[in-house]
């Protein structure tokens, strides 16, 4: 839309000027002639590929979502969502027209200057309000701003824009992204340490956002005021922002506790919720504390005392000032920092000073981050030197110390390394008994990522043991319905499956399902993975028609919640695929594969073992139509590419070469069909061994050829 069109939309709302501009859209000035009031519009525009048909589907049920969230929001604080909508393809919010000025204007308006000091506190306890009642509503905005906070021009009354806006903003493809690093970002001066790692987002995150924007209107500058995109996120993770009143003397001291309070590196060190921020303020206020004597100078380690304000972080900076509760934190400290020949562990007191082990936790953070980018190496490379550090530092058996080995593990699985993940899980399992005991939750967490990981190895009887030893204390010290609890017995389910005891594994999947969809919901996630679950049981009891319907019924919830070429949403189709071609419906699954070659293609590319995957279906059902030329051309296109890319023994490289020594054979082709399963006999003796059912399959499949081979 042009800033010269006078555009009626809907029938209802006349466009006049455009009154903003951001990175998601156009806000315009318009009026809303069936009730002849002043309105603003933002108009939002889909990007790249969320103009697919089968994306922008998913997007518009997401923004109906959103923005009825965001129009049930009725509080003086918030500005009010009327409307919302789509026209010729653009989506559309209706909101009540605001006349003053945001806070970034205010401090333009002031050259930049701080606010006055009561201006300060006034649009502070507002914002307190405003949020403590949407977090009530556990409704959480994610970008707050000097920008999405107005003044109004009425005396004084303080507003919060967008709510809702910026988790519509990363649906619709607006949000920005780091050079080469894939972090989500909202505005980088105002970013919680936990959305920059990509962690958990709770209200907690809103309080972090507006300390950093308190922080600018009370001093004039963000609490890192940088060039360097990438040094404010740091910034914001590891560094100390320098005290409010190293900037402005002037400011009350309870006001420059409270904000730092607010930017704490972690959730759990911020004031509990925005009701409290309100009650500190009010209670700070009402104190008459406005003008204290300047502060002295930061207590600051000697190694740190040089270093600049706001400068990005170093393996050497400190994660913050001292806080209420940290005397217990130290006393934890010191209780894991014994002398050599003392009964803790072989640790010198001196290496475990207040900042090393706040450095320490910040890296820890950062090696979680790094993960949750799919930045596993790195993870892994951090993670290891953090626990080294620490194990130095604090003792092996320190749970700091155990928690960074606890994440390594989980960064060597996802690198293919399971042999060395599950050494890491039983060690830190080891550890954590000793220190918290057999039961406890941590050790029973470690326990069962032993079983996970003997799981992928092939281990099944060995992870059955584990996960029936762990259930029971679960069930002992958590009882028979805790998630935790509910989750060990899935992967019990699952183990009895793959060990041959499947008519055990249906009925304790089915009790699982039963019992998450009681306590979670019926579409909830993990409901829905046990279900998954219920399918595979059913198909291993020969049952496909069951296993079909279970199959579709999880495609169908995980498309409506996760949106149709979800990974999960196409897993669930795949196994779909398969009980079709059991119940020889060859026709069926041939058309559900080459969609889903199509969506895993377009997802997740080409060469993904997925992609791979929906083609290897595809062609065994090609097969099953009779169209062997067709069938072989697959099998050999697909076991070329998993070769290149998976390597020539994995399993699935092997799995597409019989599929091609099959095809071969129905052509007639005996000699070279017996010249494929002897080479895939070869490689699974070499890498299963002889004795295993899937080498002893091989054998039997190089018989079958050498009995249809002329004489």
């Amino acid at each position: 839309m042009a800033d010269t069109d006078t555009r009626l939309i809907q029938g209802r709302y006349r466009l006049h000027e455009v009154i903003g501009r951001g990175g998601m859209g156009e806000v315009w000035r318009a009026t809303d002639e069936s009730l002849g009031r002043h309105v603003a519009v933002k108009c939002l525009r889909p990007l790249g590929q969320q103009r697919d048909p089968a994306n922008l589907t998913v997007l518009r049920e997401r923004f109906r979502r959103e923005a009825r969230v965001a129009a049930a929001l009725q509080h003086r604080g918030i500005t009010v969502v009327h409307d919302f909508g789509e026209h010729e393809g653009v989506l559309f919010l209706v909101m009540e027209l605001l006349e003053g000025r945001n806070l970034s204007q205010l401090l333009s308006d002031n050259r930049k200057q701080p606010l006055p000091v009561p201006e300060v506190v006034d649009i502070a306890e507002q914002v307190a309000d405003a949020l403590a009642y949407t977090h009530r509503q556990g409704v959480v905005h994610r970008d707050l701003k000097p920008a999405n906070i107005v003044r109004l021009g009425d005396g004084g009354t303080v507003k919060i824009c967008d709510f809702g806006i910026a988790r519509l903003g990363a649906d619709i493809g607006f949000t920005s992204r780091l050079t080469g690093t894939g972090i989500a970002m909202g505005t980088p001066h105002y970013m919680s340490p936990e959305q920059i790692g990509g962690g958990e987002v709770d209200h907690r995150s809103d309080l972090y956002s507006l300390g950093c924007v308190l922080y600018e209107i009370a001093t004039g500058v963000p609490p890192f005021d940088l060039d360097d995109t990438w040094a404010i996120l740091i910034g914001h993770r590891d560094t100390v922002p320098a005290p409010l009143r190293s900037h402005r003397a002037e400011l009350p001291g309870y006001l420059d506790t409270l904000v730092l309070d607010l930017l704490a590196k972690t959730p759990e060190g911020r004031p509990s919720d925005a009701a409290e921020l309100r009650d500190r303020l009010a209670s700070g206020r009402s104190s008459g504390a406005w003008t204290l004597p300047p502060p002295a100078a930061p207590a600051l380690p000697p190694w740190a005392r040089a270093l600049g304000t706001g400068r990005p972080a170093t393996s050497a900076l400190p994660a913050r000032p001292a806080v209420p509760g940290q005397e217990a934190a130290a006393a934890l400290t010191v209780a894991w920092t014994r002398t050599p020949g003392s009964d803790g562990p072989d640790r010198t007191a001196a290496g475990a000073s207040p900042e090393l082990v706040a450095v320490l936790a910040g890296r820890h953070r950062a090696g979680l981050g790094l993960g949750r980018l799919g930045r596993w190496q790195e993870a892994a490379d951090l993670l290891r030197t953090v626990e080294h550090e620490r194990a130095h530092v604090l003792g092996a058996d320190h749970p700091d110390t155990l928690a960074s080995g606890y994440e390594l593990g989980f960064a060597l699985a996802r690198l293919g390394r399971p042999a060395e993940a599950l050494r890491r899980f039983e060690t830190v399992a080891e550890g954590r008994a000793r220190t918290l005991g057999p039961d406890h939750a941590d050790t029973l967490a470690a326990r069962q990522e032993t079983g996970y990981v003997l799981g992928g190895l092939g281990r099944h009887t060995e992870a059955y043991a584990v996960y029936e030893s762990v259930l029971a204390a679960r069930e002992r010290t958590a009882g028979p319905d805790h998630p935790d609890t509910l989750r060990c017995r899935h992967n019990l389910a699952y183990t009895l499956g793959r060990i041959g005891r499947v008519p055990e594994a249906y009925a304790a999947a089915r009790e699982v399902a039963d019992a998450r969809a009681r306590l979670l919901g019926a579409d909830h996630p993990d409901t829905l993975a046990t279900r998954y679950e219920v399918g595979h049981a059913l198909g291993g009891l020969g049952r496909w028609a069951d296993a079909l319907a279970e199959y579709r019924k999880v495609a169908e919830a995980r498309a409506g919640a996760l949106g149709p070429r979800h990974p999960d949403t196409l897993n669930a189709r795949y196994e779909a695929g398969i009980c079709l071609g059991r119940l020889g419906r060859a026709a069926e699954a041939e058309e559900l594969y080459r969609a889903l070659v199509t969506a895993r293609a377009s997802t997740e590319g080409p060469e993904h073992p997925e992609t791979l995957r929906a083609r290897h279906g595809l062609g065994v059902n090609l097969g099953r139509l009779g169209r062997w030329d067709e069938a072989l051309a697959e099998a050999r296109e697909v076991a070329g590419i998993r070769a290149r890319v998976l390597g020539a023994d994995h399993a699935d490289t092997l799995a597409s070469h019989r599929e091609t020594a099959i095809a071969l054979g129905w052509l007639g082709r005996w000699e070279e069909a017996l010249a494929v399963h002897r080479q895939v006999t070869e490689a699974r003796t070499r890498t299963l061994g002889p004795d295993h059912p899937a080498t002893l399959t091989a054998r039997a499949d190089e018989a079958h050829c050498e009995q249809n081979i002329p004489l």
